[in-house]
């Protein structure tokens, strides 16, 4: 049975720094793309950043370039997004998500909520 959990989320002001990690099981993330959602609220779920198989091409958002990298650790099996500048429209809920296609996962993470807010 495939996992993904997520951690990371939190309160942060804007201008700051926060790393999502989302640990998978039951499935190897070397296998499949992995790809990083954002839902802001009352907005639909969008993609954010998404990694292909072995790493051979990265996609992002255009509002995201430049201060968000999307990685994976091999050994520990777990993806990362890397958060900096970050402003109050990306508060919202961080989805993980690993599948064949980038943009058309298999598996999700339970979410994880930013607040960007003074």
């Amino acid at each position: 049975q495939v996992h993904l959990v997520e951690s990371g989320g939190g309160l942060v002001q804007p201008g700051g720094s926060l790393r999502l990690s989302c640990e998978a099981t039951g499935i190897t993330l070397d296998d499949y793309n992995i790809a990083w959602f954002h839902q802001a609220p009352g907005l639909l779920r969008e993609g954010v950043s998404c990694i292909t198989t072995y790493n051979r091409n990265t996609y992002y958002k255009d509002s995201v370039k430049g201060r968000f990298t999307i990685s994976r650790d091999t050994a520990k099996n777990t993806m990362y997004l890397d958060m900096n500048g970050l402003k109050p429209e990306d508060t919202g809920v961080y989805y993980c998500a690993v599948g064949r296609g980038c943009w058309s996962p298999d598996y999700w993470g339970q979410g994880t909520q930013i607040n960007v807010s003074r």
